[in-house]
């Protein structure tokens, strides 16, 4: 991640969480007192946002020691000491909520993707997110998903076509909206439409989509539309995936599967900050 991402995202924090100063510490702590201070997992998992850590507390005060003690993508089991703090007391405790929230989301996501990940080892397909982030810090959980071992889908509306059932509704029909936006994207911007059924799976082939995600589509079926496609554009399996039936979809032959929970509704890591 570019440095100005993360510290864009930490300025709104701060002004979020101390628009007129912290009243607690300011009040309570001189202002030459020094501490040291650790982070400690309570949970085995993946970290993810270590990066993020060290610049919320030398964006307070840039003569904070941050010492990481392990790496974004390791996976470390509870009880392991993953960062060591050493500088103001006031600079500490005004950063270590916004650091842990950080961390501790970015964390449970890079958890969450792994054990997808694990779970269709040996079959083709790619584990990917999608656009259901929390707004203002998508490149942040998307860099997550990487360090669990996924990969990104778009980035944002700019940099993808994908063609939905919205959309699809709204036009008049899949040819009729790949026309449309083929007319004006660049040729390096690939298309991707959503089918449902197989017959659409039939009208974006035609309509010569570079990708075709097959939403929600029981295995047996999308078994079948993969075959239908065979290779004339990259499939992406959407729409209730878990851990349950991952395998299952992965063995229909799919090169992608998307999973919104990897961002949406992922569990943050449990993670303490801890003077010493």
């Amino acid at each position: 991640m570019e440095k100005w991402i993360i510290r864009d995202v930490l300025e709104k924090a701060y002004k979020e969480d101390m628009p007129f100063g912290d009243i607690t510490t300011d009040y309570s702590v001189p202002e030459n007192v020094n501490s040291r201070a650790y982070m400690i997992t309570k949970q085995e998992g993946v970290i993810a946002g270590i990066e993020v850590c060290i610049e919320a507390f030398k964006m307070l005060d840039p003569d904070t020691k941050v010492i990481p003690l392990v790496e974004d993508g390791d996976f470390v089991e509870a009880g392991t000491r993953i960062l060591e703090i050493e500088g103001k007391s006031r600079a500490l405790l005004k950063a270590e909520r916004t650091a842990l929230n950080l961390l501790q989301r970015l964390s449970g996501i890079a958890t969450i993707t792994r054990l997808y990940v694990e779970k269709i080892i040996g079959y083709n397909a790619k584990v990917t997110d999608t656009r259901k982030t929390t707004p203002g810090l998508r490149a942040l959980e998307k860099y997550a998903v990487r360090k669990g071992g996924g990969t990104n889908h778009r980035l944002s509306l700019s940099d993808g076509v994908l063609i939905k059932d919205n959309h699809i509704k709204a036009v008049g029909g899949i040819k009729k909206a790949v026309e449309a936006v083929r007319e004006h994207i660049p040729h390096t911007v690939k298309i991707e439409v959503e089918a449902e059924t197989l017959k659409q799976v039939k009208e974006a082939l035609e309509s010569g989509a570079d990708i075709i995600m097959l939403d929600n589509m029981p295995p047996d079926i999308m078994e079948q539309a993969v075959k239908m496609i065979n290779h004339r554009a990259i499939t992406e399996a959407s729409g209730n995936v878990t851990l349950d039936n991952i395998q299952k979809i992965a063995a229909t032959g799919v090169d992608i599967i998307s999973i919104g929970a990897l961002t949406h509704s992922v569990k943050a890591m449990d993670i303490s900050m801890k003077f010493e």
